[in-house]
């Protein structure tokens, strides 16, 4: 018995696939953080500063600090409606982008047609056609439809583009949903449109908010397509003033970059909060 004992091999742990990283490691991530913040950090505090410390020395710490820069453009008639507009077309955009590639994404995941495969692909494709190579026939179309200088010609056309991106995201979330809950719903009397709205939904929850984040982020940064289409200071979104105002006051160095960072930080912001909502979207689509 004993003899049989010592024969037997105990199981060993299992070693970890992942090294631990090497201080090389960190170090090269921490100058790639220090490349990604740097500018970000000089922008915001440099609008803390006046035009002769930044003349004298461009590097250097505020002294003293300046506050007056960011009151004058908080305070400023400018600012606010640039906001304004951003949001409006930012919450339209997400609200299209959600709502139409959820229901796009539900047909392409949980029916089965003919051309289905086909109709996946042409959106995937969709995601190699930047909105820069159709710009020019774009700008026709808005202005045929009579869209130029107004807010819904700016947000219908990013709807349009960030759909492909939304429907790759989303299909293999409502395609992992298992079809026995979807028997058990109809069994217990849920008909296809119940099913969507009490099950489908809240299952796809992490991919919507994720769509939601890129759609939302991508509509406030976006610069080309308002450059085109809005040529009225009225309509303007925060891109677009940022280089008005740039031009306008050029000579004042420290206010511009106190307009640049406050135009940047709700993106940055928004995105700071919702960062792990995107990766554990994207992680979710993947293993779908």
């Amino acid at each position: 018995m004993t003899a049989a004992l010592d024969t037997i091999e105990l199981p060993q742990p299992r070693r970890s696939r992942f090294r631990a990283a090497t201080p090389a490691v960190y170090f090269v991530a921490l100058i790639v953080i220090a490349l990604m913040l740097g500018p970000v950090l000089y922008i915001i505090i440099g609008g803390f500063r006046s035009n002769s410390q930044i003349t004298v020395d461009p590097a250097g710490w505020p002294k003293p600090w300046v506050f007056s820069n960011y009151i004058d453009v908080l305070t400023g008639g400018s600012f606010w409606p640039l906001v304004l507009n951003s949001t409006i077309v930012a919450v339209a955009t997400t609200a299209g982008v959600v709502v139409l590639g959820l229901m796009a994404s539900y047909v392409l995941a949980r029916y089965r047609f003919r051309g289905r495969g086909a109709l996946y692909a042409v959106f995937a494709a969709g995601l190699m056609f930047p909105i820069t190579v159709a710009i020019t026939p774009l700008y026709i179309v808005v202005r045929d439809i009579g869209l130029i200088n107004s807010l819904p010609g700016v947000f219908l056309p990013q709807i349009a583009f960030a759909l492909p991106t939304t429907i790759i995201i989303l299909v293999p979330f409502l395609r992992a949903i298992p079809d026995e809950i979807q028997e058990a719903a109809f069994i217990d009397g849920c008909g296809r449109l119940g099913f969507f709205w009490r099950m489908v939904i809240p299952l796809a929850v992490p991919g919507v908010i994720t769509v939601g984040i890129l759609a939302f982020i991508g509509s406030w940064n976006s610069y080309l397509l308002p450059l085109y289409l809005l040529n009225d200071n009225a309509t303007f979104t925060l891109p677009l003033g940022v280089q008005a105002f740039s031009s306008q006051y050029s000579v004042d160095t420290a206010k511009v970059l106190a307009f640049t960072s406050l135009s940047m930080i709700p993106a940055l912001v928004f995105f700071s909060l919702f960062e792990r909502r995107i990766v554990g979207g994207l992680t979710g689509a993947v293993k779908g």
